[in-house]
């Protein structure tokens, strides 16, 4: 028998806590010999910046601390986009409105056809606008704090607070990175996930980072967790209160995330998790203009750029679907029809399921098409206030059911079809690629499904 084939047969022999704490000793040890060796032969000059460090990783990764600070920082990031957004949001609506009406005149004056101004104006241009000032102000808030989180040295202790999570789930630590990466895009985590060494915990990493909402998903959770599930409260308690639902929301996307890891590592893709070091580097006082400017131009003008890309055709081709007639009742209505007997089911409408397979190439035009969709004319209307907002969704039969199951069904559904292409790319497989669509719209239709059956079996409607 070999060295190796011994080794192996030992540690089949061994309970596995006990070959966790073996080789979490043989981890300590070379750490502390490499610390004797070096106070050796190096000099430190600051050791008062070494030692602060080490007391602020007895609080930020303690067992004890830990997720609570690591949450209440999740808050603080949620309450600081959601309050900081609004009043520029509205600022930029009122702007493309301000421009809309110019435009029409110059329609009008060149004498135009009417369907001209349909497609480009009521189609493109309030798509595309609606896109813009939704999207732009919470990512422009979002990115540069997660920017500064990260250069300050706070991710790494992320993910060493759910590393025990996701090897309990029979995933790989580094899991946790690139779902963190998913809360800006999922595409870009797909890619991230080459930082896993083992196929098997790669694909565990893929089939399971369409959970992390993405800045796409964001504008909705936001927008109905105000209108539907912060109802009265006003001022800073209606955003702490929203900003409380939308965390919430991705506390429930990382436990179906750890459900869906450990189901697999069980079944399709059964295995050990593997083990890694992660060697914490010391915290930073970051570059605060630079990390601003950096992450507000790289990922907030990358994302928002996708997004109108995407947005600029959705709206044209909603508007055609609404203005183009088969009899009295137009394409779009007739779509929406034979979606909606399965909707209801869901606690939702045909409406809600036409704009996620409509909006599937890009999770950030679901809302617009849908409001499009509700309007009937296929074009978005100028909408004053909030107010106005959420009594279009009441004119067509919205309770907070409608609101929380579409929620849901944002956070849980299907990958947006950029992600769906990363990977394809990165398997190099229809199969999982298939099976990355599957899993989250299974899911997605069971919990929207039970929830709605619970909620109206015991008339709490």
């Amino acid at each position: 028998m070999s060295q190796q084939e011994r080794l192996d047969a030992l540690a089949a022999a061994t309970p596995a806590e006990e070959l966790d704490h073996i080789r979490e000793s043989i981890v300590s040890n070379l750490f502390q010999k490499s610390r004797e060796l070096c106070s050796k032969s190096v000099v430190i000059q600051d050791k008062s910046q070494l030692h602060k460090s080490e007391k602020l990783d007895h609080i930020f990764t303690s067992k004890i601390w830990g997720f609570p600070i690591m949450l209440g920082l999740l808050g603080m990031v949620f309450y600081l986009t959601i309050a900081g957004a609004n009043v520029p949001s509205t600022m930029l609506a009122n702007f493309f409105g301000w421009v809309e009406g110019y435009i029409t005149l110059a329609f009008t004056a060149l004498n135009a056809p009417e369907w001209l101004h349909g497609v480009l104006i009521l189609g493109l241009y309030r798509g595309t606008s609606w896109v813009v000032s939704v999207m732009l102000p919470p990512m422009a808030i979002f990115f540069p704090v997660f920017a500064l989180l990260e250069n300050y040295g706070y991710l790494p202790r992320v993910a060493f607070n759910l590393d025990r999570l996701f090897k309990k789930s029979g995933a790989h630590g580094k899991q946790s990175l690139t779902m963190a990466m998913g809360f800006g895009c999922n595409a870009a985590a797909i890619m991230s996930t080459r930082i896993i060494e083992s196929p098997r915990e790669r694909m565990l990493a893929i089939l399971t980072n369409n959970f992390v909402p993405c800045n796409g998903r964001w504008p909705t959770l936001i927008l109905l967790a105000s209108l539907f599930m912060a109802v009265g409260f006003t001022g800073g308690m209606h955003t702490l209160v929203t900003a409380f639902v939308v965390m919430g929301m991705v506390l429930f996307g990382v436990v179906i995330t750890l459900l869906v890891s450990l189901g697999l590592s069980k079944t399709v893709l059964k295995g050990t998790p593997s083990h890694y070091t992660l060697e914490l580097p010391p915290y930073r006082k970051p570059k605060m203009l630079n990390t601003i400017l950096r992450a507000s131009l790289d990922k907030t003008i990358y994302v928002l750029r996708r997004a109108v890309k995407v947005a600029a055709p959705a709206g044209v081709l909603t508007w055609m679907l609404a203005n183009i007639y088969i009899g009295d009742t137009s394409v779009l209505l007739h779509f929406v029809q034979f979606l909606d007997p399965f909707g209801q089911l869901l606690g939702l409408d045909g409406f809600i399921l036409m704009a996620f397979i409509i909006g599937m190439p890009a999770n950030e035009i679901v809302l617009p098409i849908l409001l499009m969709g509700y309007l009937s004319t296929g074009a978005l209307t100028e909408v004053e206030d909030m107010a106005a907002l959420k009594q279009i969704f009441l004119d067509n039969g919205w309770t907070w059911l409608t609101a929380l199951n579409m929620m849901l069904f944002s956070l849980l559904h299907f990958p947006c079809g950029t992600t769906l292409v990363n990977i394809f790319k990165e398997t190099k497989s229809w199969k999982w690629t298939f099976v990355a669509f599957a899993i989250p719209t299974v899911i997605a239709v069971a919990v929207t499904f039970t929830l709605a059956q619970i909620v109206r079996g015991f008339g709490w409607l």
